[in-house]
């Protein structure tokens, strides 16, 4: 029988996903721009400044030698001691590069693959809400259950861990600092977390890409640092936002050795590594260019961030800075829904924010608005939501 290609359609599994809501994001934005509107973007993390240029110059100098053009499925040894080097100092935690870290093509993509490498149907994984959606969508891709994990704002954004306990999960996603609330987590949080984990048998996965955007003193903890949590916990790095790395796409997983050994497979079977170069301008920048690129993008964010909540102050925004990440999470005025509220922004304004239900239910009545912006987009598109008056 004769089979069309245009007669396929995509699988159930993708289907029964939400919209992503970067990619329905990016549509809005461009259908504004073709119309011919002045647009400024606040809704995606993506930083419009690159890294420093001696990390660039690593990668030029490595992607002319002869012999970095083949496979790395496993990751070379100058990044894996690099990654390991970097988490003692700046942790105090000492890792096996070989057995505790995998290199990783962005922090994402082990978050998208440790549900598929460590989860199977029937079994529950507990999803922060709100929280990235892509915990949400990589454990239904792995036939698991996601179970919401409610952020209340009046806990400072934490997950109850006793109502997780109850959940009965094989992983629970925690992210610190969070992604979309800018919430921190600190040692006594951490602490608890592991005695959850040993009494329930639950992996902990810390999403830890924004440890290094951090103000006003405050230091981001590591999970792996507490007692413990090395049997129990995998924690995720990127060297997308301490270092401007966004599109090179390389991070790391460290912890629990079973788990660093299931995800290593999973893969091998999926993906060939990191290109090599970016590889060794990664290692470079962890071992001689991390003080430097943390504090430059400290010193970046705090700025835009300081703007930014003033501007927002003065239109009645009930919004106190962040102490960690590039994002502000702004309540909505009263009786608005986020989606609306970020709806009218783009309409009326021209400014992109993320609406809050996007990052979940419990996201309900916020938006998100990043910092990645030039200071002077940042300046007018509060500005710009000043102009509406929405909060006074």
């Amino acid at each position: 029988m004769f089979f069309s290609m245009f007669e396929l359609s995509k699988s159930r599994r993708l289907a029964s996903l939400p919209p992503y809501l970067f990619e329905e994001m990016d549509r809005r934005k461009e259908e504004a721009r073709r119309a011919g509107r002045d647009i400024i973007d606040l809704g995606v993390g993506d930083p419009i400044e690159g890294p420093l240029p001696e990390i660039v110059e690593a990668l030029a100098r490595a992607s002319s030698r002869p012999d970095v053009h083949g496979y790395s499925t496993a990751g070379t040894r100058e990044l894996r001691e690099a990654i390991a080097a970097w988490f003692e100092r700046r942790f105090g935690v000492r890792l096996d590069p070989w057995e505790e870290v995998v290199p990783l093509i962005g922090s994402k993509e082990g978050l998208a693959h440790l549900p598929l490498a460590l989860a199977d149907p029937g079994d529950r994984v507990l999803v922060p809400d709100p929280g990235y959606p892509v915990y949400r969508s990589a454990t239904s891709f792995a036939g698991a259950e996601p179970v919401r994990w409610p952020l209340d704002p009046g806990a400072g954004f934490l997950p109850d861990l006793d109502a997780g306990e109850k959940a009965r999960a094989k992983l629970a996603f925690l992210n610190y600092p969070n992604n979309p609330t800018s919430a921190t987590a600190g040692a006594d949080f951490y602490a608890k977390a592991v005695t959850f984990a040993r009494r329930t048998g639950t992996l902990l996965v810390n999403d830890a890409a924004y440890s290094e955007v951090t103000f006003d003193g405050y230091r981001a903890p590591s999970l792996l640092a507490t007692d413990g949590a090395r049997e129990v916990a995998v924690e995720i790095h990127s060297l997308s936002k301490t270092f401007h790395m966004t599109g090179w796409r390389v991070g790391f997983a460290a912890g629990a050795r079973r788990a660093i050994a299931a995800l290593r497979e999973f893969k091998a079977n999926v993906d060939s590594g990191i290109f090599k170069p970016i590889q060794f301008a990664a290692a470079e920048a962890l071992s001689l260019h991390y003080e430097r690129a943390a504090t430059a993008v400290r010193g970046y964010y705090l700025l835009r961030r300081d703007r930014a909540v003033e501007g927002l102050r003065r239109a009645g925004c009930p919004i106190e800075p962040p102490k960690a990440t590039f994002f502000l999470w702004a309540p909505v005025p009263a009786g608005t829904g986020s989606l609306a509220f970020a709806g009218r922004l783009l309409d009326e304004e021209g400014v992109v924010v993320a609406p809050g239900v996007g990052f979940g239910p419990g996201g309900e009545g916020y938006v998100r608005l990043s910092m990645t912006n030039s200071v002077e987009a940042i300046e007018e598109a509060v500005a710009r939501i000043a102009r509406m008056a929405p909060w006074k």
